[in-house]
C-alpha cells in the first residue's frame, strides 16, 4: 500500500492500515527515541507513546509536506515532554542523575553507529538533547530554547560542551586504539 493509502485507512479505523503504518515507521522512529532515551526500556515506551500520539492526532495531519517528517517532529515532541516530566519527577524525589551506562572501548577507525549512539547516549541529560535537536533533527538554537524552555545563548553553550565531551570520548577511544 501507498502512504497515503495507508493514512486514509488508518482515519478510518482500518486495523490493518494502522498496524502497517506502524510497522512502516516504528524503526525510523525508534532510532528518534534511542537518540533521546538513555535505556532500550525507556526508547520503546517513548515510541509507544508517540504512536498513540500520532494516532491521535492523524486527523491533522492534511498531507501537507511529509508525513516522515511530521511523525519524526511528533516523536521529538513526546521524548522531550517525557524527558521533562521525567526530570520534574526526580526533582521531586532529589534524585540529581541516573548512573550512565559504560561501554566497550573500540577503536576509532572502527566506530560504528551503535558505539556512537552510546557515545551521545552518555553525554549529560541537557548537552544530549541539544546536541539532538541541533545537530540530528536540524532545529535552530532558537528553536530549542523554545522546545526546552532555556536562552538560545545556553543552547549554544551546551552544544558546545556536548562537541567538547564527545571529541574527548574520540579522542580516548583513538589512543585506545593506538
Amino acid at each position: 500500500m501507498k502512504e497515503k493509502e495507508l493514512i486514509e485507512g488508518a482515519l478510518r479505523g482500518d486495523e490493518r492500515a494502522s498496524r502497517a503504518l506502524f510497522e512502516r515507521y516504528a524503526p525510523m522512529l525508534m532510532g528518534v527515541c534511542q537518540r533521546y532515551c538513555r535505556t532500550q526500556a525507556e526508547a520503546e515506551d517513548v515510541l509507544q507513546d508517540a504512536f498513540i500520539r500520532l494516532f491521535e492526532k492523524l486527523p491533522m495531519f492534511g498531507f501537507q509536506g511529509s508525513f516522515a517528517g511530521w511523525a519524526r517532529r511528533l516523536t521529538v515532541n513526546v521524548a522531550l515532554k517525557t524527558y521533562q516530566r521525567k526530570r520534574y519527577t526526580m526533582e521531586q524525589n532529589g534524585i540529581d542523575h541516573l548512573p550512565e551506562e559504560g561501554g566497550a572501548p573500540t577503536a576509532y577507525a572502527e566506530l560504528g553507529e551503535q558505539e556512537l549512539l552510546e557515545m551521545i547516549k552518555a553525554l549529560p541529560d541537557g548537552y544530549r538533547l541539544v546536541f539532538n535537536l541541533y545537530a540530528i533533527e536540524g532545529y535552530s538554537h532558537k528553536e530549542i530554547g523554545e522546545l526546552l524552555n532555556i536562552q538560545e545563548a545556553s543552547s549554544r553553550s551546551q552544544l558546545l560542551k556536548a562537541r567538547k565531551m564527545l571529541q574527548r570520548q574520540l579522542e580516548i577511544r583513538q589512543r585506545i586504539a593506538i
